[in-house]
């Protein structure tokens, strides 16, 4: 069974940081492209950061630029949110996805496989 596993979600003051992983499992995911998304309450669902198989492209949404980075260790099959200077607007249920490319998932909203989210809570 192939799964997409995330973990590091919490509760932080605004200012604060956090790191998310999402692991894979039943397969590899080195050939795939890797993002994240979000989802707050009573609002859709928004593209947060993607990465290609090997890191050589990374894009953010505008909205975190600057205090979000994607990075991922494939040897682990795993990738990473570090997330800085976290703000009240970035509560939200982070989800894990993979796909081919980082156009796809950027562009059609996610990839082929996905997590079932970590909630992430800053608090003013």
């Amino acid at each position: 069974q192939v799964q997409l596993v995330e973990s590091g979600g919490g509760l932080v003051q605004a200012g604060g940081s956090l790191r998310l992983s999402c692991t894979g499992s039943g397969r590899t995911f080195d050939r795939d492209a890797m993002g994240w998304f979000r989802q707050a309450p009573g609002k859709e669902r928004e593209f947060v950061a993607v990465i290609s198989w090997g890191s050589t492209i990374a894009d953010y949404a505008d909205s975190v630029k600057g205090r979000f980075a994607i990075f991922r260790d494939n040897a682990k099959n795993t990738v990473f949110l570090q997330m800085d200077t976290l703000q009240p607007e970035d509560t939200a249920v982070y989800y894990c996805t993979a796909g081919t490319t980082t156009s796809t998932i950027r562009g059609s909203g996610g990839g082929d496989y996905w997590g079932k989210g970590t909630l992430v809570t800053v608090s003013s």
